[in-house]
């Protein structure tokens, strides 16, 4: 029985180790702030329901594997915590036309987005570059750019 306790309580703890470790991972690779907030306080969600950026309110949030997101609404944190992998932007919230392009993590003006096989992508909108109208213009060879090059930073 001691054996088995034993057992037990080594399994949990390193399961607890390796959870906090690929949580402090999946951190480090996301667009977040200092404290672990994503898309710069806006509602992952609301972009599929409302087609708009919508700030989430501070006291609507959820955190999952190590990023925080806030939320409009209750509806939309549930419907989140239902299937995170439905709303989280792709690239972990950097921007898309810089992943595909050059392979690199850039910031994200969050009011620019673009929603393609119900997927969310960010973009760069800053100092007259509006890196939305360059990923229009080759989508999907950028597309296909960013998703081999976002394979080198979430491993």
């Amino acid at each position: 029985m001691k054996r088995l306790l034993s057992v037990l309580l080594f399994s949990t703890v390193f399961t607890v180790v390796v959870s906090a470790q690929s949580t402090e991972a999946r951190k480090k690779q996301f667009n977040v702030d200092e404290s672990g907030l994503a898309i710069k306080g806006y509602d992952p969600v609301a972009y599929f329901t409302s087609n708009k950026a919508i700030d989430g309110k501070k006291d609507i949030t959820l955190g999952y594997q190590g990023v925080t997101y806030r939320f409009a609404t209750t509806a939309n944190r549930d419907a989140f915590k239902a299937n995170p992998g439905e709303y989280e932007p792709l690239y972990g919230g950097w921007c898309a036309y810089a992943m595909g392009s050059a392979g690199e993590k850039v910031e994200v003006d969050p009011g620019t987005f673009k929603i393609v096989d119900g997927k969310l992508y960010l973009f760069y909108n800053k100092f007259f570059n509006n890196t939305l109208k360059s990923w229009n213009k080759d989508e999907a060879h950028l597309k296909t750019n960013a998703d081999k090059n976002w394979m080198k930073f979430a491993q």
